[in-house]
C-alpha cells in the first residue's frame, strides 16, 4: 500500500514535532516536509506535490488561508488538498479556509484520531470539520437542510453510528464503542449517506446533532 504523503506547515516547531508523531505512527501515512511560514508552504507544496498539505492559519508571510486559495482556490488548475488547522475556534476562518478550497478544517486539540481520519477522508474525497464547529458552519454558508430527513429511515444501528459521528468518533473508535470492526462501521456509514441523501461525514455530523436536539 502506498502510504499517503503529508507537507505540514506550522510556525511552531512543537507542533510540527507533535503532528509527525502521530501521523508516522500509522502505517499508511508519511510525513515528507515540514515548513514554518506560508511562503515555504506553497513552495514546497508545488514542488513536492504531496496528496495532503496540513496549514496552520496564523503563519508568517502568507497566512494559511492565503495559502490554502493559493494551492487549491477555485482559479488552481490543478489542485492539492489542504486541511485548515488552527487553535482559534473561529467560525470566519472556517468559513474562508471552506470557501478557498479547504477539504477539512480542524481544531489544534481534537484528538489523534481526528487528525488521521481527517487526512484519510481527504484522500478518499471526503471533508471533515471539526465538530464543534460544524453546525454553525451549515447554518452559516446555506448548507442543505439536514432537519428535513426522518430519523425512522435509519436501523437502531445505523442511528447509534450518527450519534458517534457527531462526536467526533473514528470509524476504529466507533467500532470499539460498538464492539464491531472498522469496516462495519463504514459500511453502516455508507447505508446512512444513501438513506438520508448527506453527502458526507460532516453532513451526517450535522443531521445527528439537529436531530438529536428534536427529539430531545
Amino acid at each position: 500500500m502506498t502510504a499517503i504523503r503529508i507537507l505540514v506547515a506550522d510556525d511552531q516547531e512543537v507542533i510540527r514535532r507533535t503532528l509527525r508523531q502521530i501521523f508516522e505512527a500509522e502505517d499508511d501515512l508519511q510525513v515528507i516536509g515540514e515548513v514554518a511560514d506560508g511562503d515555504s508552504a506553497v513552495q514546497r507544496a508545488r514542488e513536492l506535490k504531496p496528496d495532503v498539505v496540513l496549514v496552520d492559519v496564523r503563519m508568517p508571510g502568507r497566512d494559511g488561508l492565503s495559502v490554502t486559495r493559493e494551492l487549491a482556490g477555485p482559479e488552481v488548475a490543478d489542485p492539492l488538498r489542504v486541511i485548515v488547522i488552527t487553535t482559534f475556534e473561529l467560525d470566519e476562518y472556517a468559513r474562508v479556509a471552506l470557501q478557498n478550497g479547504a477539504c477539512g478544517f480542524l481544531l489544534k486539540r481534537s484528538g489523534p484520531g481526528l487528525l488521521v481520519e481527517g487526512v484519510r477522508a481527504a484522500v478518499s474525497g471526503d471533508m471533515l470539520i471539526s465538530p464543534q464547529m460544524t453546525m454553525r458552519l451549515f447554518q452559516q454558508m446555506g448548507l442543505p437542510a439536514v432537519h428535513d430527513h426522518r430519523p425512522a429511515a435509519l436501523t437502531e444501528r445505523e442511528w447509534e453510528i450518527a450519534r458517534l459521528v457527531a462526536e467526533a468518533k473514528t470509524n476504529l473508535e466507533i467500532g470499539q464503542v460498538l464492539g464491531i470492526t472498522a469496516g462495519t462501521v463504514k459500511t453502516h456509514l455508507r447505508s446512512v449517506q444513501r438513506k438520508l441523501g448527506l453527502r458526507n461525514r460532516v453532513a451526517i455530523a450535522a443531521w445527528a446533532w439537529e436531530t438529536s436536539v428534536e427529539r430531545r
